[in-house]
Formats: C-alpha cells, structure tokens, sequence
C-alpha cells in the first residue's frame, strides 16, 4: 500500500473540508436543508444495515441510489443551477459609490413618500431575459430618475427596473415569483415576492421598497433583509458591491528608492 507524503494528505483535507463546508453553507436556510438531512438519514440506515448483515434492507437502498439521483436533479434543479452559477463567478461585481448612494437615496426617497418601488441590480449572471420582458431605457442611474419612473402615473411604475453595469438599462420587467410560497410573510407583497423570486434564480441583489409602509428591504440568495434606512442600506450594498481600491504601502522598497533618489 502507497503511503501519501504528508502535504498531499493535509491538502486533500483541507480540500474536503472547504467542498464540505460550501455545501452546507450553500443549502442552510433552503429547502435542500431538509433533504440533507434526509440523506443522512438514510445513509445512517443503510451503514447500520450493512454492519447488522440486513441484506435485504441494503440491497433496496442500494437499488434506489441511482433513481434518486436522477429525481433529485429534476427537483432541485434551481437550486442546482443557482450554486453552478456562483460556482462560476470570479469574483464580486464592483459599483461605484456613487451608484449605491444613488440608489440608496432614491429609495430613502421613495419611502418618505410611501412610493413602491423594485430595483435589481445584476451582478455575475446575466439578466437578459428579464431584461428583454420590460421597456429599454439605457439611462444614467440617478436618483431622480428612479424616483420619477416609479410615481403612481408612470406608465413604467409597474414592474421592476433593472441596473446593468452601472446603467438603468430597463424598466417595468416581469421578475419570476418564488417557487417557496410558504417561507414569505403573507404581509409582503408581490414586489417583495418577485425580489426574492430573482435572487433564488440569479445572483442579483434587489432593493424593495414597500407601497403600504414604506420599508426599505434588500433581497439578496433568497433572503430578505427588512427595515433598513439609508445608511443601513448603503452600507449593506458596499459590503454587496464595493471594493475599495488598494492603499499603498508608505513602507514599498520600490518608492522609498524613488523618493530617495529624488
């Protein structure tokens, strides 16, 4: 038997350990939860009936293994194509400062005014087939101009408008509603229904602003985050979008050279 040099053991590990961990990370909270459980469940019985010699349990179990991978896929497969779709993003979409305070104050804006509204701000994966359901706009995002499309008399007000590398690219979009009814507050309406509708498909972040109350919400994975003011919710899209830029170091051998030379 081939014995593996210490490194590799402690990399295969560590490699284990991190796969592990994303996964539970990944289904906490979801419905897939339940069925990890489940899963465990079963592979407790089907050990124990192995080591017990019950043959005839064992043998059903292995039996069902690959028909239930086979159904699981085409249960799960939103969840499925959610994780694919994180699994692929290189990194965190960056905006601009300037384009969450817009947004934030357009919606601090909107809620003094108990004015509903619905902004989606996509990130790695693509939105365009929501954007292609609503009317083309292509403008500067700008507080004003969100505040204006979604006043009652507008004829865009109804629907979801979509930021798309830092441009207002579409308004009045059609948002797919959750597939989980039942984990929603019946006191939320459909825009909040639609922003965590989007958020389980893609990776986008939604913004919700309340007709009835004029609360502040995020939508972000599926989850919803309530009663945010201005600040809160900045500060919660820079921690979404914002990566500041890199502070030089004062002690670089490079620019200590340079400034020396000088």
């Amino acid at each position: 038997m081939q014995i593996l040099p210490y490194w590799k053991v402690v990399l295969e590990v560590a490699i284990l350990w991190y796969v592990i961990y994303m996964i539970l990370l990944f289904v906490k909270g979801t419905r897939s939860e339940q069925l990890l459980k489940g899963l465990l469940v079963i592979g407790v019985i089907f050990f124990a009936a192995q080591q017990l010699g019950l043959y005839a349990i064992s043998w059903v179990l292995t039996r069902l293994v690959p028909i239930s991978i086979i159904t699981l896929v085409i249960i799960f497969q939103p969840e499925l194509r959610r994780g694919l779709a994180q699994l692929g993003q290189l990194g965190m979409h960056q905006a601009s400062v300037e384009l969450i305070e817009e947004i934030a104050g357009a919606a601090a804006n909107l809620s003094r005014r108990k004015i509903g509204a619905l902004i989606v701000i996509e990130r790695e994966v693509g939105l365009k087939s929501y954007i292609e359901s609503g009317t083309s706009v292509d403008g500067k995002v700008t507080n004003y101009l969100l505040t204006s499309i979604f006043i009652p008399q507008s004829p865009l007000h109804d629907g979801a408008v979509i930021v798309q590398h830092g441009r207002l690219v579409a308004a009045g979009c059609v948002l797919p509603l959750p597939e989980e009814e039942k984990m929603i507050p019946k006191s939320l309406g459909m825009r909040h229904r639609a922003a965590v509708g989007i958020s389980e498909e893609t990776d986008a972040v939604c913004v919700v602003v309340s007709e009835e109350t004029g609360a502040v919400s995020v939508a972000n994975g599926g989850k919803l985050t309530h009663g945010l003011d201005e600040e809160a919710l900045v500060r919660i899209l820079k921690n979404l979008f914002y990566r500041p830029s890199k502070i030089k170091n004062p002690f670089n051998i490079k620019n200590t050279f340079l400034k020396n030379k000088r």
